[in-house]
C-alpha cells in the first residue's frame, strides 16, 4: 500500500518506483495535477520553472526540451540562469538536485520520431538526446527520472506506431512510470486519438495513456474520451488528459471548465502544458486547475506542504 499522491510528502513521493507511483495516482481519484515546463528558457530571478509550478500546486513535473545526453536546466545552479552562463553537468546529479529542490516526481519528454512519417508541415529536427530510443531511455534511468512521457512536440514527426515500439523498449530498460500518447498531431497525417492506437499502447505495456483534453483537439469530445477511459481502465492502466495546444494560456475560466469536463470523463491525471508562454503555463492557471479538480483544501495543502517532509 502507498499513500495517495495528493496527500503524500516529498520524501514519500520520491521513494516510489513506477508501480507504486501508478498506484498512488490511482488512489488520488482523478485529482492529480501534472505541469509541463521548458527547461532552456531564462527563468524568473534564477528560480527554475519546475519550482514555480510546484509552488502553485503541481503534483508531478514534466521537463520539455531536455536533452538526456546534455543535461541542462536553467536556474538549477547558482549563476546559471541564461544559456550564456549555464553549463552542462555530466555528473549524473542534475535530476537528483532538481528533485531535492522541487520535492515532486520529475519526468522527461522523449519523442518517438518516425523518419518515414508523412508530414503535414515542415519537420522540426531535434537532437538525439530528446528522441526516444533504447540509449535515451537508459540514460533517463541513470539520471533518476521518476517517469517518462513518450509523445511529440509540434512538427517533430512522431507517429503512434513509433510510440508503441518505444513503449516496449521503455518497459525493458526504464523502471519508472511509462506514459504514452499524443497531445496533438505532432505534424503527422494521422488521427491524434484512436481506439486502435490506444490498444497498441496498452498491449505494448504503457502504464498511462496520454490523450488530448476535451476542448483542445477538434472533434475529440466527451463521448470519445469516455470510451478511451473505459477501455484503458479495464486494462488496468491510467489516463492522462493534456492541454498542449497553447490553450493553457486561455484564462482560468477555460481551465476550470475543461478540468471539470475531463474529470467527469474519468481521467486520472490532468496535464497542463508549456505552450502558453513557451516556457510553462501561467501559474494562476495551474492553481485554477488544481482548485477545480480537488477543491481549495487540497490545492492549498499541496502548495503549503514543505519539501523537507
Amino acid at each position: 500500500m502507498v499513500k495517495r499522491l495528493i496527500s503524500a510528502n516529498s520524501s514519500e513521493m520520491l521513494k516510489m518506483n513506477g508501480k507504486e507511483l501508478k498506484q498512488s495516482i490511482k488512489a488520488s481519484e482523478g485529482r492529480v495535477v501534472l505541469s509541463e515546463n521548458v527547461v532552456v528558457h531564462e527563468p524568473l530571478d534564477g528560480i527554475t520553472t519546475s519550482e514555480m509550478a510546484a509552488a502553485f500546486g503541481a503534483d508531478m513535473i514534466l521537463l520539455n526540451v531536455f536533452d538526456v545526453f546534455n543535461p541542462l536546466v536553467l536556474g538549477l545552479y547558482e549563476g546559471e540562469g541564461t544559456l550564456a552562463t549555464a553549463k552542462v553537468h555530466n555528473d549524473g546529479k542534475t535530476i537528483k538536485r532538481l528533485q531535492e529542490l522541487v520535492g515532486r516526481p520529475i519526468g522527461v519528454n522523449l519523442e518517438p520520431v518516425d523518419p518515414d512519417a508523412e508530414m503535414l508541415e515542415d519537420r522540426l529536427t531535434i537532437p538525439e538526446g530528446r528522441m526516444a530510443s533504447e540509449k535515451t531511455l537508459q540514460e533517463a534511468e541513470k539520471l533518476g527520472f521518476n517517469f517518462v512521457v513518450l509523445t511529440g512536440n509540434p512538427g517533430t514527426g512522431v507517429t503512434n506506431e513509433q510510440i508503441a515500439k518505444n513503449i516496449v523498449t521503455a518497459k525493458k530498460v526504464f523502471s519508472g512510470l511509462v506514459i504514452a500518447g499524443k497531445m496533438h498531431g505532432a505534424g503527422v497525417d494521422e488521427a491524434v486519438v484512436s481506439e486502435t492506437a490506444v490498444k497498441q499502447f496498452l498491449n505494448a505495456g504503457a502504464d498511462v495513456i496520454l490523450v488530448p483534453a476535451v476542448g483542445t483537439v477538434p472533434g475529440f469530445d466527451e463521448t470519445e474520451l469516455k470510451k478511451i477511459v473505459k477501455l484503458v481502465h479495464q486494462s488496468g492502466a491510467l489516463v492522462m488528459s493534456t492541454i498542449g495546444t497553447s490553450q493553457e494560456g486561455s484564462g482560468s475560466s477555460f481551465i476550470e471548465n475543461i478540468a471539470i469536463k475531463n474529470k467527469i470523463c474519468g481521467v486520472d491525471i490532468q496535464h497542463i502544458g508549456d505552450a502558453a508562454w513557451g516556457i510553462q503555463s501561467p501559474v494562476e492557471n495551474i492553481f485554477a486547475l488544481s482548485k477545480a479538480i480537488r477543491g481549495e483544501r487540497h490545492a492549498i495543502v499541496r502548495m503549503s506542504r514543505s519539501i523537507n517532509r
